[in-house]
């Protein structure tokens, strides 16, 4: 059947006859691994030789074994390992001209024109001065006779695309970097464990976290475990700093707080350029204020372990796009860097963001830190917005006041995040001078009466605690809106924060129906979608969704490792997710599965047979393991225990199978960094558009507010948050089956397929548009990173 002409598919692109290599360089970082296993599947995938570059640019100037062809096996238990399996190295060889001669001979040699790095600033204006010299260094090789001029001709192009890994999210044009994830995971373990003997106690603690140029991971990290103090290049701290950090530090304490936070980047300097070391702030406030110091420099234990959930979805899916844009490029393409914009892959001149990541540096040294924070970008910008924001109160004195009562609640199920959301509505509703409520159990506590104000001090700690500190019920309004509509009365409520999942979504609709018979309701109302299974019309990412996806990637590498060294073994997963499939489909990727059952997608028993006999084919090469994730409500019929005995009987023989109900422990757990951050950027966003439609609806001495624009969802779609009326995303939701009907992530799970060997169908309209680093950003009220 003849394709539409405005879609492009992957299958009509072809890579017959290229050779891509593939090689990471720089310093290593967590979920490089899962990129090179996406370059080397896709590439074979498409008919291309792929070869691994062994230690960086260094094996390639050596030349040798160090590099390889790489098999499909190649890189089987690959993705959840840490660092890098093909090396990284330093090397001083090829910054001369006579060590990328022998580079581009290896290259030749071997027929390779196609090259994806995978490293930071420096290996990609390594790999472009290599690009821009190859004519010159193919002419050399014929004067020498080393290679003819036929090679040269046929070889005449070197087309070049990198990728971003580095822990320290230092490279512009893309809001994060591969590893850069993991890091901040190592970084808040830690913080999680130091914070409970710094209770015991009643201890400071200053964290030194990497980041030699760029203090994103101290920014994220501080903003993540509401510190109490943060220390970054790029915005050093005003001048007298000392006494205003000792002054908080000793109101906290007086506070009955019983631990304070200060979390140093290493490359920390004042408003002169001189630095400011972790231990010069841990003297500080020893000779200040004579509190028990303690300095915990985190060092390399940053860059180890295993990767997250996101840095192993966002490096195959940078890989994959790495792979399209080498079988795209021309002689004339520039050589590109995949970009991650929002939720959105794209492709950005490598050298515009190289410029433009050496000029934060060069702003810096001219002391113009405000252009240098405006450099780094919007991710950046927002998150260090954010902390000012919820760190330091101004005094009372020193607030507006508003007048105006502000109420918010939890819906649902728990999700993590949820309780990092509340504190930010609170605190930032605080500083906008409004008075914060908090509703405990929902609107069922709603009606009930279960309502207090909230202060400053009251949420402090609250944004690594799992679950819901105020309580969450399913309880919808509708039954309830004489007695609802009492209390909002009885405490004056102005304006309604509902964080929760698709129940959120049915009482906002309920609450917005109510205002045509109950003028109570006519006030501001906004929902935050909090829910694992993301199933969330009006948002491509839930709070909640990181946390239960890093729980499953846990758990399905914990199950793999269990068959380690035993016969070939088949596991069974079951996820949560109700009749989404995000969670068994996203895991599915980051874990390396089989195949990923899910309701959007239907399936039946031929499909099943085919997947049997798929794995039975890989079983009989090297690879022994095989995982299979199923959606809890996928098919009523096609169970879990259905699928693990059909396949126990038809693997008879060439292997056995497991099956493992993962169930609530996706619910429970510390939120993820990624949930911590997302909450408490997108809370203080809420917060913000609160106090704005307040401000825009209060008539006669009193709030009213019935348009359709003051009943909204804030949810992020592709690259921007946008808030949404609830009553146009009526049009796009699935109740029954409680999912949005159109959901972005089943453009995903072709990748699954592919990297799993299989296959199919992968439209790629989206990809190939090589796009401009924007300096003229949109302004934050417009557009907002997720991270």
């Amino acid at each position: 059947m003849a394709q539409p002409d405005n879609k492009k598919f992957f299958e009509n692109l072809t890579g017959a006859g290229k050779a891509i290599a593939v090689l990471t360089s720089g310093g290593d970082a967590q979920g490089m691994n899962a990129a090179v296993r996406a370059v080397v599947r896709m590439g074979i995938y498409v008919g291309a030789k792929v070869y691994f570059v062994h230690e960086g640019y260094q094996g390639m100037v050596d030349g040798g074994d160090n590099i390889k062809e790489a098999k499909w096996e190649s890189v089987s238990s690959m993705l959840q390992v840490g660092g890098t399996v093909i090396g990284s190295a330093r090397c001083k060889d090829f910054r001369t001209h006579e060590g990328r001669l022998k580079a581009a001979h290896n290259l030749v040699k071997r027929g390779i024109t196609n090259l994806c790095v995978i490293g930071g600033d420096g290996s990609l204006t390594g790999a472009n001065l290599f690009r821009e010299e190859w004519s010159g260094l193919l002419a050399e090789l014929v004067q020498q006779d080393l290679i003819d001029e036929e090679a040269a001709q046929k070889y005449s192009a070197l087309h070049i695309v990198g990728m971003v890994g580095s822990i320290d999210n230092d490279f512009c044009g893309t809001d994060m970097t591969i590893g850069t994830d993991s890091a901040l995971h190592r970084i808040i373990e830690v913080v999680d464990a130091i914070m409970t003997t710094a209770q015991s106690h009643q201890r400071t603690f200053v964290l030194e976290v990497m980041g030699r140029h760029c203090g994103y991971l101290a920014l994220v990290s501080a903003l993540a475990c509401g510190a109490d103090w943060v220390l970054i290049p790029e915005m050093p701290p005003e001048d007298g700093w000392e006494d205003k950090m000792c002054q908080k530090l000793s109101a906290k304490r007086a506070g009955m707080k019983r631990l304070n936070i200060i979390i140093v980047a290493e490359g920390a300097i004042d408003r002169n350029n001189q630095p400011i070391t972790s231990e010069h702030v841990k003297n500080l406030v020893v000779q200040c204020l004579g509190f028990d110091t303690r300095v915990t420099i985190l060092g390399h234990v940053q860059r180890g372990g295993t990767p997250s959930a996101f840095d192993r979805i966002l490096a195959s899916r940078m890989g994959v796009e790495a792979v399209l844009a080498l079988l795209e490029t021309t002689a004339n393409t520039p050589a590109c860097v995949v970009s991650l914009c929002g939720n959105q892959s794209v492709r950005l001149p490598l050298m515009e963001c190289v410029q433009m990541t050496q000029q934060v540096q060069k702003a810096m040294d001219e002391k113009k830190f405000e252009e240098a924070v405006r450099l780094r970008g919007r991710s950046f910008e927002n998150n260090l917005r954010t902390y000012k924001l919820l760190a330091h109160r101004k005094p009372e004195s020193e607030l507006p006041h508003s007048n105006y009562n502000v109420a918010v609640l939890n819906v649902g199920a728990p999700a993590a995040g949820m309780n990092a959301a509340v504190r930010s509505a609170v605190r930032v509703g605080i500083s906008e001078g409004h008075k914060m409520f908090a509703v405990s159990d929902g609107f069922e506590g709603f009606y009930k009466g279960q309502i207090k104000e909230v202060k400053w001090a009251d949420v402090g700690g609250w944004t690594g605690q799992g679950g819901s500190l105020l309580g969450t019920k399913r309880t919808l309004p509708a039954k309830y809106i004489e007695k609802i509509a009492e209390q909002i009365r009885k405490y004056n409520i102005n304006a309604l924060l509902v964080i929760g999942g698709f129940e959120a979504l049915e009482c906002l609709l309920q609450l917005n129906d109510a205002r045509s018979h109950c003028e109570e309701f006519c006030i501001p109302l906004c929902m935050l979608p909090a829910t694992i299974s993301n199933n969330v019309p009006g948002t491509d990412l839930s709070i909640g969704a990181d946390t239960a996806l890093n729980a499953i990637v846990e758990t399905c590498d914990r199950i793999k490792q269990s068959a380690s060294g035993t016969k070939h073994r088949v596991f069974i997963i079951e996820t949560m997710g109700g009749y989404c499939g995000y969670l068994a489909s996203v895991g599915g990727l980051a874990a390396g599965a089989d195949a990923a059952y899910i309701y959007e997608e239907p399936f039946d028993i031929r499909d099943l047979q085919s997947n049997v006999e798929h794995l039975t084919e890989k079983m009989k090469t090297s690879i022994q393991r095989g995982l299979i994730l199923r959606n809890e409500n996928s098919n009523e019929n096609y169970t879990t225990d259905f699928i693990y005995q059909l396949y126990s009987e038809e693997g008879r023989g060439v292997f056995d199978c497991r099956k493992n109900v993962l169930g609530h422990m996706q619910q429970g757990g510390a939120p993820s960094p990624f949930d911590r951050n997302f909450g408490t950027k997108i809370a203080a966003k809420a917060m913000q558009w609160i106090t704005k439609k307040l401000n825009e609806s209060y008539r006669q001495g009193r709030v009213f507010a019935n348009t359709e624009d003051s009943a909204c969802l804030l949810g992020m779609r592709r690259r921007a948050m946008v808030f949404q009326p609830v009553v146009q995303l009526k049009d796009e939701t699935d109740f029954v089956h409680r999912i949005p009907k159109e959901q972005w992530w089943l453009k995903l799970r072709p990748l699954m397929k592919i990297l799993a060997k299989y296959k199919t169908s992968y439209d790629v309209s989206d990809s190939g548009q090589l796009e401009h680093v924007v300096l003229n950003r949109p302004r934050e009220s417009e557009a907002t990173a997720a991270i």
